[in-house]
């Protein structure tokens, strides 16, 4: 199957073209004649599947087929992170370049005045995150009388964010007579109720992951919480791993473990939700263009980062959700390329990862990292550990080390 067997306008195909798109992802293939239909779809796919033209091309087909004089907006995607409002409206303006649609990406953390100038002269298609979406709406910038195209991008990370409420106001502001898809990651009960409320007989489109976690070569290096800096330096100076993106749990952890990599004369960058827009765009394209070997995220600011060849995904901290890990380490491995992801893990996130090798239905690999002194590390007590008390010493009272097990166990 080519792009040439789906009826597309003749200037949406050429810019098919130009972009070198020919075959059709699994996520395109099964999407678009649905939707060129005008059906609603309830897809999974991951980001890097190709599901950003999987819905915007059939959306831009049906505003083609149907030109208006309208100054009002025609279609509305929303999406979770500024990058990923940034990168779809990216590769809508390269698939649109030979028609005359007019679209753009609005979004929070950076001024109004450009975005409502934009709003105001007329867009066909706005791709905005929820929040800054409606204080647009509230200066009555935008208006959805004419909307015919509604687009949930990453709906379950919309709902992780707590998004919802946001969701359900925008949705009242739309006509019920639309075409309404929703694209997630997974399909959650959660998702299946917002489904529910936004689309009518959804069809349901479900594609397997580029690289399936199986495909992936995934290592857990057992480790305490206070030598997890000098366990990735070791990584990072072991391992042959040339683009690397490192997940932490928090934007503080973020910040302080570029830090440190950087004092170690290590090219890294960050984002995270209390970056400036110009310094998350320019982190990114550091990484994207090889300029920074590595990028330290956290989970919600690395969504929707889409950049080709990335070597490795290190886990600095192990994911809140099993699900998130899997979404984690899908970053690596594209486009049937092997790809590594190796975890850091205390002896606190041992639950967790069981949790995790049930989700896959596998036992993931621990290994002994070199250059990390096991032995020392079983006499270390956390800062925030209860003092013994008075006269302990026996076994029943002695503050266990956190490092203690898995220096027998590796």
């Amino acid at each position: 199957m080519s792009f040439t067997d789906f009826d597309l306008d003749p200037r949406l195909q050429q810019g098919v073209r130009s972009l070198g798109f020919h075959q059709p992802t699994p996520i395109q293939s099964a999407a678009m004649p649905m939707a060129l239909q005008g059906r609603d779809i309830l897809g999974s796919a991951e980001t890097g599947t190709g599901k950003t033209a999987a819905y915007l091309l059939p959306t831009f087909h049906k505003l083609l087929a149907s030109p208006t004089r309208t100054h009002e907006t025609r279609a509305l995607v929303l999406v979770p992170t500024r990058e990923l409002a940034l990168q779809v409206a990216e590769q809508g303006v390269q698939l649109s370049a030979h028609t005359d649609l007019r679209l753009a990406a609005i979004y929070g953390g950076v001024g109004l005045g450009n975005q409502e100038r934009q709003l105001r002269r007329g867009l066909d298609v706005v791709i905005a995150t929820p929040g800054r979406l409606l204080d647009h709406a509230a200066r009555r910038n935008v208006r959805f009388t004419s909307l015919e195209v509604l687009v949930l991008d990453e709906a379950d990370r919309m709902l992780d964010i707590g998004f919802l409420p946001d969701l359900r106001r925008i949705v009242r502001m739309l006509p019920q007579q639309r075409q309404t898809m929703l694209f997630s990651a997974t399909i959650l009960p959660s998702i299946l109720s917002l489904a529910a409320e936004v689309t009518k007989n959804a069809q349901r489109v479900q594609v397997e992951m580029t690289a399936t976690p199986q495909a992936i070569k995934q290592t857990l290096f057992p480790v305490p919480e206070h030598l997890k800096a000098h366990a990735l330096h070791q990584l990072l100076k072991e391992e042959e791993m040339d683009s690397v993106l490192v997940f932490a749990r928090t934007k503080h952890r973020a910040d302080r473990v570029a830090h440190q990599l950087q004092r170690a004369n290590i090219r890294a960058g960050v984002i995270h939700g209390d970056r400036s827009q110009g310094q998350r765009i320019a982190a990114l394209e550091a990484f994207r263009h090889g300029q920074s070997r590595v990028l330290v995220a956290t989970d919600i600011a690395a969504r929707g980062i889409d950049v080709e060849g990335i070597s490795h995904v290190v886990n600095y901290d192990v994911p809140m959700q099993p699900e998130d890990y899997v979404h984690r380490i899908g970053r690596t491995g594209r486009a049937h390329a092997a790809g590594e992801a190796y975890t850091l893990m205390t002896q606190l996130d041992e639950e967790m990862v069981y949790r995790i090798e049930g989700v896959l239905k596998q036992k993931i690999q621990r290994r002994h990292l070199e250059g990390i002194d096991y032995e020392a590390a079983s006499h270390f007590v956390p800062s925030n550990a209860r003092p013994a008390p008075r006269g302990a010493g026996s076994r029943h009272t002695r503050p266990r080390a956190p490092g203690a097990r898995y220096a027998r166990a590796v």
